[in-house]
């Protein structure tokens, strides 16, 4: 599922929660800020911002630093859904446009992860640094035919 979508409260609440983390983005090298956040079961909000490192390979995606944090919460299996935002950084550091960004590839297979370990689908909402506009996609259209923890025989009831 993708589309375009009129925000509830909460998931108002998810954008800006990303919206607001944004600004911590250490990206000095692509100058391209990203901020997710993560809500959990229980109305948890817990974020990440990209951390980018001078041999990119080392890089960190926001997506991955707000599920890492979950997951070191011992919450991964509460995981509901992620808002993500991003843009490209002005000179004075500040991010702003409509564009949308959806997250990368590697991030789709870690979302992938983190649904088959949650047992439950989990929403991604994507939206521009300012605006109105927010898309709705679900895993399986942003990684379709994906191998997660279930293709090894792994559960949620069984991580081991």
């Amino acid at each position: 599922m993708t589309s375009l979508i009129t925000p509830t409260p909460d998931i108002a609440a998810l954008i800006a929660a990303a919206r607001a983390v944004l600004v911590n983005a250490h990206a000095p090298y692509s100058r391209f800020a990203v901020g997710a956040a993560v809500r959990l079961t229980d109305g948890t909000i817990i974020t990440g911002c990209n951390f980018e490192n001078a041999s990119y390979g080392l890089s960190l995606c926001a997506e991955t630093v707000a599920l890492a944090a979950t997951n070191a919460a011992g919450r991964l299996a509460d995981v509901a859904a992620i808002a993500v935002v991003g843009g490209a950084m002005a000179p004075d550091g500040s991010v702003g446009g409509d564009a949308i960004v959806s997250p990368c590839g590697r991030c789709r297979q870690i979302l992938n992860e983190a649904e088959q370990m949650a047992g439950r689908p989990l929403a991604i909402y994507c939206a521009p640094p300012e605006g109105d506009a927010v898309v709705e996609h679900s895993v399986a259209t942003l990684l379709p035919h994906a191998f997660g923890p279930a293709d090894l025989g792994i559960t949620p009831r069984n991580k081991s």
